[in-house]
């Protein structure tokens, strides 16, 4: 028997009992919007990603194809349904869903407002205000733009009268007795406390009452109380401080991005300390988003049902040891991600066992005592490449992670970041 699998189911008390909630991410891009039609072509979706996806090495598993939920569109009643009635049923306790709105234009919220006006989706759900750029390469940059968040000086109050329908439902999901409002990049906003105050004031004056906010911990940020917020959440894999091992792999093409090994990440993760105490746990089933990016893809190894499941367990079993007695919240990211190969929904490779894990791992019976994949499985070595190809291929390779780390410590120096970006701008 491997020894990381237990012979018998362990004794822990489930997640319910020790007041702990699970709460997934959720990506409404399943459905054509104009927008998405005029940037990418007709009947663009996330699907399309999805089914252009190819393996870069052997053993790769791209693309991701999606099982009993098929190529859904969530524009139909039925898949909402679906999905709720699933997810419930392996331990979802609510639906984080991401919002996305530019100045007082909204985009992909048909699924959320059928949902809002349907009483028979009854799942709890939230909001995570996606506040970024949308840009061509798919990597919320300053460059090929899509459209923009301006943050105009009125942004701040239009924005929480816009979210007031939602956060005055029954269903919306509440932390401390509050309603919980996710922000995923705190750090972009011109003012944060600013914000914060604003929209608290108007919460307050409207009915609504005091709001939970929570700040992503996304793009070098980890201290949500610079922003005036009351806690923050994890968003694996964001900020990764772990070594990468694309150099064992046998890549059929120039690699430019980054595979990491998923127990290296989880373990970072686990053993993460924060300044400030009141911070939300994430894990993820697996993650490779070679659908959007390709050859820039950041590729986690050995994102298994088994170590998911070891990682979600532990993120539980933890939550309730750091906070005793007290409701908490544990993400996961994400539901339905299929672009960024994270996705609990069933697939043709795995079926339901990432559900399962979900499951087991919340009821406080998981299998497993430790990360059991933890190796790279054997490669037969690419063929065809000539000598100028290998040398290519390596000098790239190696240019771009040395960019990659010196952006990475570039952004841990705020003092010189603004002076980098000063000079790049003259």
């Amino acid at each position: 028997m491997d020894p990381a699998i237990s012979a018998t189911p362990d004794s822990k008390q489930s997640a319910a009992a020790r007041g702990i909630r699970t709460v997934a991410f959720f990506l409404p891009q399943f459905h054509p919007i104009p927008e998405n039609d005029a940037w990418w072509g007709k009947g663009f979706t996330e699907w399309t990603n999805v089914t252009k996806a190819a393996a870069l090495f052997p053993g790769h598993y791209q693309p991701h194809y999606p099982a009993d939920l098929g190529y859904y569109d969530l524009r139909l009643t039925e898949t909402r349904h679906e999905q709720i009635a699933m997810a419930r049923s392996y331990g979802i306790d609510a639906f984080c869903y991401h919002y996305y709105w530019f100045s007082g234009k909204r985009l992909l919220n048909r699924p959320l407002d059928e949902m809002l006006a349907d009483s028979e989706s009854n799942m709890p759900f939230c909001l995570c205000w996606a506040n970024e750029n949308w840009t061509r390469r798919w990597d919320a940059a300053e460059h090929e733009i899509l459209i923009a968040q301006n943050y105009l000086p009125d942004d701040d109050l239009k924005f929480i009268r816009d979210l007031t329908p939602y956060l005055s439902d029954a269903r919306y999901l509440r932390f401390d007795g509050v309603p919980l409002l996710i922000v995923y990049r705190p750090q972009q906003l011109p003012d944060p406390r600013k914000t914060a105050s604003i929209w608290r004031d108007y919460c307050k004056a409207n009915g609504i009452g005091e709001i939970y906010l929570c700040a992503a911990l996304t793009h070098g940020n980890f201290d949500y109380s610079a922003f005036g917020f009351d806690s923050g959440v994890e968003f694996p894999p964001h900020n990764l401080t772990v070594r990468g091992r694309d150099d064992r792999l046998a890549f059929s093409q120039p690699f430019l991005g980054h595979a990491v090994m998923f127990h290296d990440i989880a373990e970072s993760y686990l053993k993460r300390t924060y300044t400030t105490a009141n911070v939300l746990r994430c894990v993820f089933p697996s993650w490779d988003n070679t659908a959007r990016t390709g050859n820039r893809a950041l590729i986690v190894l050995n994102g298994t049902p088994a170590n998911y499941e070891y990682w979600l367990s532990e993120a539980i079993r933890r939550t309730a040891m750091d906070f005793p007695g007290k409701e908490r919240l544990v993400f996961i990211n994400a539901w339905n991600e299929w672009a960024e190969g994270c996705h609990l929904e069933p697939d043709q490779k795995f079926g339901r066992q990432f559900l399962e894990a979900t499951r087991f791992s919340v009821l406080g019976i998981s299998r497993w005592t430790d990360f059991s994949d933890k190796e790279i499985p054997e490669q037969e070595q690419p063929g065809g490449w000539s000598l100028l190809g290998h040398l290519t291929a390596l000098v790239t390779h190696h240019y771009f992670r040395y960019k990659r780390r010196l952006i990475f410590k570039i952004h841990q120096m705020p003092r010189i970041k603004r002076i980098v970006k000063f000079l790049l701008l003259r």
